[in-house]
């Protein structure tokens, strides 16, 4: 189970997620919502995902490498990334942030 001390125990009592970090996992139809956390010093290494993701910085800060261009994030900080887009992140110092997960093939919705 993560260790995410700085969200409201209602988060952290939902199901832990299955990926290579520490978050809560929140179903939402074609979106997965995650809450998550990183010690200082995580590195996840130039990777892709099939969904269009989008976050906000909650605490500490989020270095994001697209494009060979590094971008910081700290909180408050909205970031976005279309799907398939390759990226890398890093975290120098612990950090938490909230994470949606769509799906590329969800409908859009109307206005």
């Amino acid at each position: 189970m993560p260790d995410n001390k700085q969200f409201p125990a209602l988060i952290r009592e939902l199901p832990a997620f299955a990926g290579p970090f520490d978050a809560h996992e929140l179903a939402a139809d074609n979106c997965r919502v995650l809450f998550a956390s990183y010690p200082p010093g995580t590195r996840i290494e130039v990777h892709t995902h099939p969904t269009e993701n989008c976050g906000v910085i909650t605490r500490g800060e989020l270095i994001l490498l697209v494009d060979d261009e590094e971008q910081r994030y700290g909180p408050g900080d909205w970031y976005h990334l279309p799907a398939n887009q390759p990226h890398a992140a890093r975290f120098e110092v612990a950090t938490a942030e909230i994470e949606f997960w769509f799906d590329a093939a969800a409908p859009a919705t109307p206005d």
